[in-house]
């Protein structure tokens, strides 16, 4: 894996989601991990992850809840799509990787849209840091 740049959007003074990783490379059939930290004053924050292909729009794949509360879409089941939330950090987990889960994944801090695809985009980036990952065949 390989670091090109940090990406830190504020949404408001109290809460921040920040990727400090950068764009990735991991070869097919292994594990990718990314990874956000955030800075939030609820006391039940719900960090979600979406991913966002060539030229769409940004799927919603899965939530979790400092509650212990966690759900992911039916594109993205378990156990190849996970999430865990610790503390002040939100990783996603992709096991098994293929080419198709090459995209753009965004960590989102609650609040954020998931129906209205007009001001998705907007919301996220006022919201979310984001990552690529690109997954590479193995000769």
């Amino acid at each position: 894996m390989k670091v090109n740049h940090t990406s830190r959007v504020l949404f408001n003074r109290s809460n921040t989601v920040t990727q400090t990783q950068g764009d990735a490379s991991v070869p097919q059939g292994h594990t990718a991990t990314i990874q956000c930290t955030f800075k939030t004053l609820d006391s039940n924050p719900g960090l979600f992850w979406y991913k966002q292909e060539n030229g769409g729009f940004p799927k919603y794949m899965m939530r979790r809840f400092k509650s212990g509360f966690a759900d992911n879409s039916q594109e993205f089941k378990k156990p190849k799509f996970d999430a865990e939330l610790m503390g002040t950090s939100f990783s996603l987990k992709i096991q098994d990787v293929d080419v198709t889960d090459s995209a753009v994944y965004y960590c989102a801090l609650q609040p954020t849209v998931t129906g209205n695809t007009k001001t998705l985009n907007k919301n996220l980036w006022r919201t979310s840091g984001t990552g690529l990952l690109l997954v590479h065949r193995v000769n």
